[in-house]
């Protein structure tokens, strides 16, 4: 092999959602959700059982919960490879080369342009999947022309991200007066504000109307909602914040991942469907963010703790505008599209966005017209991500 080392144990994490090797989440609802970073021994099932790109999805949640990284890039940019290089073997004339392949090799160069410092890691785990037991109708495939093509598409998306202009958006100087934020003084986060949309037209397109007045009835009467609940928040509900909080944010979105993992799994989808399903699912997180913050940097709406300090929240508030609620433009985004692949499952994930989204009230940082906004964000750019042609979409 080119070379060396066997990262057996990672490679074979594809079994994850199989094992049974799960949390104690804070409800039913999640109950399903993989623990970030488990590893499977190894006398798990096989690396081909449960797909490549299941297992290398897998793999990228495991360093992200190591080395803090942006997980909307990382995402959206590994499941796009996955899924450029699949098509590119499914076309590649005379016998195909195995499709795990391809997807492979384009996930260790994504994995290893975000994570520099496991490269050697990385590529071990690469080696697994090549020493792993094929299928049988695997057995005389050309894993080396499948990794040449992954790698190839791999390079061609990393060139692309290099120019989504992530990061270079300033928000500018908060506005001061009644019902504004109010900047503790330290960086501003920025979220996705001004990057460059996979669907939106424009940052703005789906920038929601104004909050409730400050000072309004309507206003007083959500923040009083907050105070309510923080005054008698339950061990339940201190759960749900702290489960959502720490399993969906700007360096982990190990729980719409896992779920994604365990869905594509449990219904038997094939390494090619995987890569789109997960694909959908990364950009609409990805644009869903984008006008997340347009709208957060457009209204600079004041945060509940902030309108009554009498409020005590569940953990510290994040450095950016409370409307609307990013969690809930992300878990509606992705849930949207998950039930849109699994229509089965669509009361199960109703449900899981809706808990991901209250999780945001029930932790004293949100007020409920900040969720409800957020999940229409969501919900939309789902809708403009399912009917897009994704042969138009990005590089390919």
């Amino acid at each position: 092999m080119r070379r060396t080392g066997l990262f057996s144990a990672l490679a074979l994490t594809a079994a994850l959602a199989a094992c049974g090797d799960h949390p104690t989440a804070p409800s039913d609802r999640t109950a399903a959700l993989p623990t970030p970073g488990a590893v499977i021994g190894q006398n798990a099932v096989k690396f081909w059982e449960a797909g490549a790109t299941v297992a290398w999805n897998a793999l990228a949640t495991d360093l992200a919960a190591r080395r803090p990284i942006s997980a909307f890039r990382l995402y959206v940019y590994l499941s796009l490879a996955q899924l450029r290089a699949a098509e590119a073997a499914t076309a590649s004339p005379g016998p195909h080369p195995p499709t795990s392949a391809a997807i492979g090799a384009a996930s260790a160069a994504i994995l290893n342009s975000f994570f520099p410092l496991d490269i050697a890691e990385i590529e071990s785990a690469l080696d697994a999947q090549e020493a792993a037991d094929p299928w049988p109708g695997a057995k005389h495939q050309d894993f080396a022309a499948g990794e040449a093509i992954g790698r190839a598409a791999g390079a061609r998306v990393l060139v692309y991200a290099a120019t989504d202009l992530v990061g270079l958006t300033d928000p500018g100087t908060p506005p001061v007066g009644p019902g504004y934020w109010l900047s503790n003084g330290g960086p501003i986060a920025r979220g996705l504000l001004g990057a460059r949309p996979f669907y939106l037209t424009s940052t703005d397109e789906l920038r929601p109307p104004p909050p409730p007045a400050f000072g309004s009835p309507e206003f007083l009467s959500a923040l009083a909602e907050v105070r309510q609940v923080a005054n008698n928040r339950t061990a339940e509900q201190l759960a749900i914040a702290l489960y959502w909080h720490l399993n969906v944010s700007p360096t982990s979105l190990a729980a719409p991942n896992g779920l994604a993992r365990e869905l594509i799994v449990s219904h038997h989808r094939k390494d090619a469907e995987a890569a789109r399903i997960m694909f959908l699912m990364a950009s609409a997180q990805f644009d869903a963010l984008i006008g997340c913050f347009d709208a957060k940097y457009h209204y600079w709406f004041i945060r509940p703790p902030q309108a009554d300090p009498g409020i005590i929240t569940a953990f510290p508030t994040p450095a950016h505008p409370s409307y609307p609620s990013a969690h809930s433009c992300v878990d509606g985004a992705d849930t949207s599209v998950l039930a849109a692949m699994f229509p089965d499952e669509r009361d199960r994930l109703a449900g899981v966005a809706q808990e991901s989204s209250v999780s945001r009230l029930y932790a004293g940082i949100h007020y409920r017209f900040d969720l409800v906004a957020g999940l229409a964000i969501g919900r939309a750019v789902a809708a403009k991500a399912l009917a897009a042609d994704l042969n138009a979409v990005a590089v390919r």
